[in-house]
């Protein structure tokens, strides 16, 4: 798969989702960390001007951090919320939309946002593609990125001590959760960045 930069990406989305407009569609932007999900999210949302929703808003709080939910493809968001407060309000054409987005820092809810909504809405972050949430989207976007370059934009992004967790921890759940639900695959478009 060739190289793609990530406005090359939104052009390609963007064009996309012309089929899609007339209706509230929803985009969602699935990939490997540091792949350019949230990066590509804000072209999106600067282009097509839409709101964007961050699945990193919905991790589990820490009374849900089962083993048995911990290992599971994919358990480690929260998923049952997500769909609750965002994604079913956005199919019934809600006008707007309010949730409590996880702080990883304090592992506790924030205060709500509210989002207004008119038309298209991008849905960005690793395990947006979760089996739960698929049926909800019109267009599936998938980011790849080389092992080697993974790494250098986590160290650069979140330091090299945070980076080790990455590799650990973080990736190897996303790799499960790739690879048992054959998500890149499933994907409508596909990129590497």
């Amino acid at each position: 798969m060739k190289k793609t930069s990530l406005e090359n990406i939104a052009a390609l989305v963007s064009g996309a989702t012309e089929g899609l407009r007339g209706k509230s569609s929803l985009i969602a932007v699935e990939g490997r960390c540091a792949s350019g999900k949230t990066s590509l999210g804000a072209v999106l949302q600067n282009n097509l001007g839409c709101p964007v929703f961050h699945t990193d808003d919905f991790f589990l709080r820490p009374e849900q951090r089962t083993r048995e939910r911990l290992l599971s493809a994919g358990g480690n968001i929260d998923y049952e919320r997500f769909e609750e407060e965002v994604l079913k309000p956005l199919r019934r054409g809600a006008e707007k939309v309010s949730y409590r987005p996880f702080d990883c820092g304090s592992m506790s809810l924030l205060a709500p946002i509210t989002v207004e909504i008119s038309g298209t809405c991008v849905i960005e972050g690793s395990y947006s593609c979760h089996p739960e949430l698929w049926g909800y989207y019109d267009l599936r976007v998938f980011l790849s990125v080389e092992k080697e370059e993974q790494i250098k934009r986590i160290i650069k992004r979140n330091g090299p001590e945070k980076a080790e967790v990455f590799k650990e921890k973080w990736i190897p759940m996303e790799e499960k959760y790739f690879s048992e639900l054959d998500v890149e695959s499933r994907c409508d478009m596909r990129f590497r960045t």
